[in-house]
């Protein structure tokens, strides 16, 4: 075994030395070649060859495409249509409803914004009403602690005027009563 391996490995030796020099010249159909052109040869069918591997294959894919676009059915749609168009129906409702409420609300807005100016322009008027009664009142009420005071002042001034009219005669009974001889008896 170690003998036909050494042999072997001889064999490839002088396989190399005759393919491998440069000055190796290899006849293939009547063409020379040398091992440089070989190699060249050699990168030029193979990538020929995995190009038009490259080209098989997106061709294959290219038909199972067109096969799968040709075999397609396309999906019924009908139930989404009915249900667009029942949410366009309750779309169009809600805007109705919405539309409706915002008119509601502007009128409710105007009619308070009414009542606000009614009921402002009613408390000016009774506020202004309330300060002229107000005024009447004070001033009545000072002309009456006037007619009041000016009264007492009278009323004290007469009761003043008694007394010292009253104290003179009871001070002149008294008076005679004293100078009067048969009183003391």
């Amino acid at each position: 075994m170690a003998e036909d391996l050494n042999k072997k490995v001889d064999e490839l030796e002088a396989a190399a030395k005759k393919y491998a020099s440069k000055d190796t010249v290899i006849s293939i159909g009547g063409y020379e070649f040398t091992p440089a052109k070989l190699m060249i040869a050699a990168t030029i069918v193979s990538s020929a060859l995995g190009g038009l591997y490259g080209t098989f294959e997106v061709y294959k894919d290219y038909m199972g495409m067109k096969k799968k676009i040709a075999d397609y059915i396309t999906p019924d749609l009908s139930e989404f249509d009915k249900r667009l168009a029942v949410i366009e129906q309750n779309s169009a409702k809600t805007s109705d409803y919405t539309r409706d409420i915002k008119n509601d609300l502007k009128n409710d807005l105007r009619r308070n914004e009414t009542v606000t100016e009614t009921i402002e322009r009613s408390v000016k008027q009774s506020q202004r009403e309330i300060d002229t009664d107000l005024k009447t009142i004070q001033k009545d009420l000072r002309a009456s602690l006037d007619r009041t005071r000016d009264d007492m002042e009278k009323l004290k001034r007469d009761t003043d005027s008694r007394l010292d009219k009253l104290n003179r005669e009871v001070d002149s009974k008294i008076q005679k009563a004293i100078d009067n001889p048969l009183a003391n008896k």
